[in-house]
């Protein structure tokens, strides 16, 4: 794999609710996968550019249903490790009321959080073109920190774009273990995606503007504001830029975030500008909220007009 996009991270197995209501036997469940990363090199390659995914499974069931669901995909995950000591992480996903959804993780020691330094090939990064990463995985581990580290020291020596998603947890890590760890990755990154809670983890909170610039200052040459049903902001060369959101009907939020950098990153593979780029991104996480699960809505190229197209049942 070669001149598009390289990601590490976890990938989790998730079973998710599929009516709202507390969980009870008997309840209906739906199972599938889950992980930032990989969700966004789902999206990339959609778009029509290559993605390969780094991350480490377990040697079960959980594990072979991620890595048959990536390569199905076209994701390249030959990278990926299969640890026969520990098995997969798993979600469960409750649907408490229609628009309410509680997540249980269990991953703490699994094999997602065991990847490592080792895991990462600096000649496979030098030979893509935008490394993304994100701030979940260097809260799983010490050894999965180890390895974000090592992947961002591999694309700076090449000149690989690097993007950083901050993505905070804070099941994983406290604000102020999170926030030290973040800005030095952050300060090396060329792109860097937040939400306004996790902007405000580095920088003032108060006018998103205001916080998209004072992200800049940490070191990006370009940053992106996610405003959930407000919109996004982009900031580059000292210019500012506005989109708003599209109109559609929600039916499951989770994933637009990642569904959006992966529009903004595919834009960005396509050399487009800023503008075209938060466009894009708008549009691939208003696909995202409009089907359930984190990746499944994710548009294919042939499919961005859909949004703008007019009902024929009309």
């Amino acid at each position: 794999m070669s001149g598009g996009l390289i990601t590490f991270g976890e990938a989790l197995g998730v079973v998710a609710a599929v009516e709202p209501g507390p969980l009870a036997s008997g309840a209906a469940m739906r199972m599938d996968f889950a992980g930032a990363e990989a969700t966004v090199a789902i999206g990339v390659r959609r778009l029509g550019h290559s993605a390969a995914w780094t991350g480490c499974v377990g040697a079960d069931a959980i594990g072979v249903m991620v890595l048959d669901r990536l390569r199905a995909e076209r994701i390249d995950v030959s990278g990926c490790r299969i640890d026969t000591e520990v098995p997969s992480g798993l979600m469960v996903r409750e649907r408490r009321t229609a628009d309410r959804i509680r997540a249980t993780y269990y991953r703490r020691g699994l094999a997602g959080s065991r990847l490592s330094a080792a895991d990462v090939d600096a000649r496979r990064i030098a030979k893509c073109r935008v490394l993304h990463l994100t701030g979940i995985t260097p809260a799983l581990s010490d050894s999965a920190r180890e390895a974000v580290r090592a992947a961002l020291d591999a694309a700076v020596d090449a000149g690989v774009t690097v993007s950083f998603d901050i993505n905070y947890r804070r099941a994983l890590w406290s604000p102020d273990a999170a926030a030290a760890a973040l800005v030095d990755l952050i300060a090396r990154a060329d792109i860097v995606f937040a939400g306004v809670d996790e902007a405000a983890l580095l920088v003032p909170p108060g006018d998103p503007a205001a916080m998209t610039k004072a992200l800049a200052a940490l070191g990006p040459s370009e940053v992106v504001l996610k405003l959930g049903a407000d919109g996004a902001l982009g900031w580059r060369d000292g210019e500012l830029f506005a989109q708003p959101a599209l109109t559609v009907t929600s039916v499951d939020p989770v994933g637009a975030g990642d569904a959006f950098v992966a529009g903004y990153l595919a834009a960005a593979l396509d050399g487009a500008a800023v503008p075209d780029r938060l466009l894009l991104g708008a549009t691939c996480g208003a696909f995202a909220v409009s089907a359930q699960g984190d990746w499944a809505g994710l548009p294919y190229r042939h499919e961005l007009g859909l949004l703008a197209a007019p009902d024929i049942n009309r």
